[in-house]
């Protein structure tokens, strides 16, 4: 079971009323933080993060950000930064105190600078989970990186060996594909990618040969995404 070590969360979710609305409603900081009670969390910590080599965070530092929720609610200028480790969403209050989003149901996107990201269903094994991922590509098919960072404990000096710090590791980037409402399933092989798409399997597996589509490259994934979603108009 994986231990937080550096935020641990305390939630508290009060019920909201959701309304038929087709455009979002502009809030501030100050109305995510006290408006919905979407979030809560006490920020604790067991190591320090000078004690520990590389970083548990996508990246380090807050960026401003927008937060749509899925009752048509915008939050705008939301110092945002997104600890992978916890494989949680990390914000600055009005009082500059760190908190997370502890209802992420609640959350239908986050922009962070660039990037975007939703907090999907996805398949592991024959298990469903749900967690956060940076979407590349949206439609009937999206497709979308899910980070890793996995943490090392630290080791004593041996006879033979100097002492080690603990220490964060960053795995390799994983790609998964969502279709419709569906949990999105991780791209293996070119055979297991095939497979997300029975219904034009065989479009599909014309497109990839004749493409040489790479399963380990965002670009060349999103072509293919886009192509399948092109079949679907």
């Amino acid at each position: 079971m994986k231990t937080k070590i550096i935020l641990f969360l305390f939630l508290t979710v009060s019920a909201i009323s959701v309304t038929a609305q087709t455009e979002y409603q502009l809030r501030e900081l100050m109305d995510f933080v006290n408006g919905k009670k979407v979030i809560s969390g006490e920020f604790n910590k067991e190591l320090t993060e000078s004690e520990i080599e590389g970083s548990a965070y996508l990246n380090k530092e807050f960026i401003n950000g927008t937060i749509y929720t899925v009752q048509k609610e915008k939050y705008v200028n939301i110092p945002l930064r997104y600890n992978v480790y916890n494989d949680d969403m990390e914000f600055k209050n009005q009082n500059d105190e760190i908190q997370a989003i502890a209802a992420p149901g609640s959350i239908d996107k986050i922009e962070i600078g660039e990037l975007s990201f939703k907090y999907i269903p996805y398949m592991v094994g024959q298990k469903i989970k749900n967690g956060y991922f940076e979407l590349i590509t949206d439609g009937n098919a999206a497709l979308y990186i899910r980070y890793e960072v996995t943490f090392k404990e630290g080791e004593k000096a041996g006879a033979y060996k100097e002492a080690s710090p603990p220490s964060f590791i960053k795995t390799p980037n994983e790609y998964y594909i969502q279709i419709g409402g569906n949990a999105a399933t991780l791209v293996g092989n070119k055979k297991s990618l095939l497979e997300i798409f029975p219904d034009n399997k065989d479009n599909v597996e014309t497109f990839i040969k004749k493409n040489n589509i790479k399963t380990n490259d965002s670009e060349s994934l999103a072509k293919l995404v886009n192509y399948y979603n092109s079949l679907l108009m």
